[in-house]
């Protein structure tokens, strides 16, 4: 079975090297790579240039179309029997494909990796940023399989042939996020089991390692998901273990009310200058108080309006 590795760039000439150095290490030899520049801002074809020993095809749009164009024109591009979703700041260790093929080669299914982040030990990741990802890791590899769908992301693989009966990402995601949850959830409804495999964990180094960083992404998430509900209904990106009203809850909700994407970002960036300042308890308080804040307002807002964060 050919592999064939997707990845969307953008301004990703610094981090497309490690991920290329890194394919070029691969043990399981039938694979390709596709790297779709979505406007080459940085000269990153340039970078790609370097790797032609390599199985490496690039696609390069003249301008900046949206990650969903980019991975729909990856995706179409690829010839493998088994197509993996990879972003540029991934480092995958020398058995990555192999990994992600193996479970394609027993039977119909959907694979999943979770991400093992590498950031810089800054004021963000030790107050919160660290422990968030620990978290959320342990509470995924303890997600029932029906809820899996939720952990559809950037580290994921599917054979052509299920891509293409689902139907490929959806082009009404203009924002960032959901955009691969959607496609995760209609995989799930079309009745294709989703594993999670440990060996298909992948080294990520982050981009969004400071509170402000973190919550523009949240809002722009929290848009995707109105945008998710638009499309699947309502209560259709609801969690089946909602958290119960609490003071905390309470508090999100009042906040997500009055944030702006513009106030989120003045918020964020008062808190971030505040962190060495605030002990560690507080500190982690006031950045998930404004990410889990920033997520509602995002949703209450419901406008996507960028191609990219």
């Amino acid at each position: 079975m050919k592999a064939s590795v997707i990845v969307p760039s953008r301004g990703g000439a610094e981090r497309l090297p490690r991920l290329l150095d890194a394919l070029s290490r691969q043990t399981y030899e039938s694979w390709e790579a596709v790297i779709v520049l979505d406007g080459d801002i940085d000269g990153s074809a340039s970078v790609v240039e370097r790797y032609s020993h390599l199985p490496v095809q690039v696609l390069v749009f003249p301008e900046n179309r949206g990650r969903v164009a980019a991975l729909n024109a990856g995706f179409a591009a690829a010839d493998g029997d088994v197509l993996i979703r990879a972003d540029d700041d991934f480092e995958p260790s020398p058995t990555h494909i192999a990994a992600h093929v193996e479970p394609h080669r027993r039977g119909v299914c959907g694979v999943i990796g979770l991400p093992l982040n590498i950031a810089q030990n800054n004021a963000y990741m030790r107050a919160y940023g660290t422990v968030a990802d620990e978290r959320g890791r342990q509470d995924a590899y303890g997600t029932a399989p029906e809820d899996r769908w939720r952990l559809w992301g950037g580290n994921t693989s599917v054979r052509r042939e299920i891509f293409e009966e689902v139907g490929g990402f959806d082009p009404r995601y203009v924002g960032y996020g959901w955009e691969d949850l959607d496609l995760g959830y209609r995989l799930r409804r079309h009745g294709i089991p989703l594993l999670l495999v440990p060996g298909a964990e992948v080294r990520h180094h982050m981009a969004a390692v400071t509170t402000t960083a973190r919550a523009r992404r949240a809002f722009r998430s929290g848009q995707g998901r109105r945008r998710f509900e638009h499309i699947h209904g309502r209560g259709s990106s609801s969690s089946p273990h909602s958290s119960p009203a609490t003071v905390w809850n309470t508090a999100v909700s009042g906040l997500g009310r009055m944030l702006t994407y513009d106030r989120t970002e003045h918020l964020a960036s008062t808190i971030d200058r505040m962190l060495p300042l605030l002990p560690r308890p507080a500190a982690r308080k006031a950045i998930a108080l404004i990410v889990e804040s920033a997520a509602r307002a995002g949703f209450v807002s419901g406008e996507e309006t960028s191609h990219h964060v």
